[in-house]
């Protein structure tokens, strides 16, 4: 026992400081927020567009966006476009309330909408999920039980997984919700109290991801059930879902939230 003690004290602190002080570092090979260099783009290429293998590249008005939401962060539209308009940023930060906000264009800078009302009241001290896996590959399942891990120890927040939906205040999705599994998405989701909150966590969830048009996918559980948040990636980084989780309780220091 003395010397589990003794190993316990030379270990020291392991939680990191996040979100009280700054997030850890990045892989160096990570692939973060896109970036659009307005007007750099021609109108007749199309290049971005083809390459792209999940159809995450449209144009407005003869601009290009992006859609995070179908992105599976590739970087073939980076690769591919001849202007070198498209990057990939180390920002972590992709969780958004608003499926449109998902979008980014050319010179839009980055802020995202501080107004979570009823949610933070309602959840932001307790917020208990049941995470359900609607067909997915399990790498969106094990990014997110990376936070249940002794460094990031999800649990300091309040915020807990539960086995049962009847003890849940809502789901965190992951997977396409393939044909197999909308019967039972649906029947967990109808089993959580009121009121609850739906969190769809990667690109198959949000729209399908690289399945989507499939006949056997409903490409993503907005197809079933309300959305409250929307965490891209393919899959997202276990930094991306903590954070979409703070933001979303209003759980974030003030130097951690962009200028709306």
């Amino acid at each position: 026992m003395s010397s589990l003690l003794i190993t316990r004290l030379r270990q020291g602190y392991r939680t990191m400081p996040y979100p009280a002080g700054p997030p850890p570092a990045m892989p160096e090979r990570f692939t973060g927020r896109p970036a659009i260099q307005a007007g750099a783009c021609r109108a007749d290429c199309r290049m971005c567009e083809e390459v792209c293998p999940a159809g995450a590249i449209q144009r407005a008005g003869g601009a290009v966006q992006i859609d995070m939401g179908r992105c599976i962060f590739c970087a073939k539209c980076r690769d591919a476009c001849p202007a070198h308009a498209i990057a990939f940023t180390a920002e972590h930060r992709l969780a958004a309330r608003r499926r449109p906000d998902l979008l980014v264009a050319g010179g839009a800078p980055f802020a995202r909408n501080e107004n979570h009302g009823a949610i933070r009241k309602i959840f932001g001290r307790s917020l208990k999920l049941r995470q359900v896996s609607a067909g997915g590959c399990n790498a969106c399942e094990a990014d997110t039980n990376v936070l249940n891990t002794l460094a990031w120890d999800l649990g300091r927040f309040g915020i807990q997984f539960v086995a049962a939906p009847r003890h849940a205040d809502g789901l965190l999705i992951t997977g396409p919700v393939t044909q197999n599994m909308a019967l039972a998405l649906r029947k967990t989701y109808d089993a959580v109290p009121s009121p609850k909150i739906v969190i769809a966590v990667g690109a198959c969830a949000i729209a399908g991801g690289p399945y989507a048009g499939h006949p056997e996918v409903r490409n993503g559980a907005e197809a079933l059930l309300p959305v409250d948040l929307y965490i891209p990636g393919c899959p997202p980084h276990p930094l991306t879902i903590l954070d979409g989780l703070l933001w979303l309780l209003g759980r974030l220091p003030a130097t951690r939230r962009p200028v709306s």
